[in-house]
């Protein structure tokens, strides 16, 4: 962490010290947004250019002052993306910043040595990927394929590692920080013994994680193939929604002509109806994995200082746990009904 001076609360209306003057050793930020991304970002993000390090410096002073043990990067670049998620509200960028430790401290069988080499067998298999060309609105789309998943083989944890780490990587571009990602999930194959390792608690989790401790922003999630299973998926899902997040979600059974409405066949691989030849998960795998040491480093900043926490930064893990059980044995029977 920075040492006292940096901690020093700077008023939103006035100047802050220079960068040089407090923190010597960081890394001086670049914006490398086009013309036209500013003017989104100022348009949809409410992200003054003019403003824009003033705004970081006052976050930065807000973890300082209530959350000096967090134990977090402070770069500019890296506090930016929590204000880009939140559209620069200081106190939801924060929350959105203490969440995003929350979930990596309270969850160690998905954080603890997470790092690409660790989960090469699930790049392997072709359970995520990342299509290479961006849609019109400039937005990845993320693929995700659970019929490429054998529950024998590791746990369910380890795709959701696989899926944390590809995010890691999408959002390191300022691009994507600004236009945000699209999921393609592609449930053919999905079967009851498959589906019952996606319970209440792991929904809870993951869904926790991607609305509310991740600094992404999901602009549609589109599910094609989904079998009848998936009513029975979705209605453990649902309740953990909110519903601006549920409202961007698009079910189109076998209808290719419904995706391309919502992904063009010109980005699509010909799996899927598109024009932009097979689906090669090679290129996405290897970006990956050649990130390794990006990870380690940035991974090693984001490590709590002190094993106390303020109470509101964590929740109590083995009552939700305890609580999504109870809800698991209730949603059971839907499972087996729509399947």
């Amino acid at each position: 962490m920075s040492g006292d001076s940096d901690c020093t609360r700077t008023s939103p209306s006035a100047g802050s010290p220079s960068d040089s003057e407090l923190l010597p050793d960081r890394p001086k930020y670049v914006c490398t947004l086009s013309p036209d991304l500013v003017t989104k970002a100022r348009e949809e993000l409410q992200e003054k250019p003019e403003w824009r390090l003033r705004d970081v410096q006052a976050l930065r002073d807000m973890v300082c002052k209530d959350y000096p043990s967090l134990g977090t990067c402070l770069d500019d670049a890296f506090l930016l993306r929590f204000l880009r998620a939140r559209k620069f509200d200081y106190d939801r960028a924060l929350q959105l910043l203490v969440n995003y430790h929350t979930c990596r401290r309270t969850w160690p069988e998905v954080f603890s040595n997470l790092k690409p080499s660790a989960i090469k067998p699930v790049l392997e298999s072709g359970f995520v990927t990342v299509l290479p060309h961006r849609d019109p609105q400039g937005r990845h789309v993320v693929c995700i394929r659970p019929d490429r998943w054998t529950p024998s083989n590791y746990p369910i944890t380890e795709n959701i590692r696989a899926i944390y780490l590809t995010l890691e990587k999408l959002i390191q571009s300022e691009e994507t920080q600004v236009n945000g990602i699209v999921i393609l999930a592609d449930y053919k194959g999905v079967s009851l013994s498959k589906a019952s390792h996606f319970g209440p608690f792991v929904a809870k989790k993951v869904i926790g994680i991607l609305q509310d401790g991740f600094p992404i922003r999901i602009k549609a999630v589109n599910i094609i193939n989904e079998p009848r299973i998936f009513k029975g998926i979705f209605a453990i899902i649902k309740p953990f929604l909110k519903e601006k997040i549920a409202n961007r979600f698009f079910l189109h059974g076998c209808d290719l002509n419904s995706l391309h409405q919502n992904i063009p066949p010109v980005i699509l691989p010909e799996e899927y109806g598109g024009t932009a030849g097979k689906l090669d998960i090679s290129a996405w795998n290897e970006l990956l994995l050649a990130s390794e040491e990006d990870f380690l480093h940035d991974f090693s900043e984001l490590v709590l200082l002190c094993d106390s926490s303020p109470h509101d930064l964590l929740v109590s893990a083995d009552a939700d746990e305890k609580q999504c059980d109870d809800s698991l044995r209730g949603m059971k029977p839907q499972l087996y009904y729509c399947y």
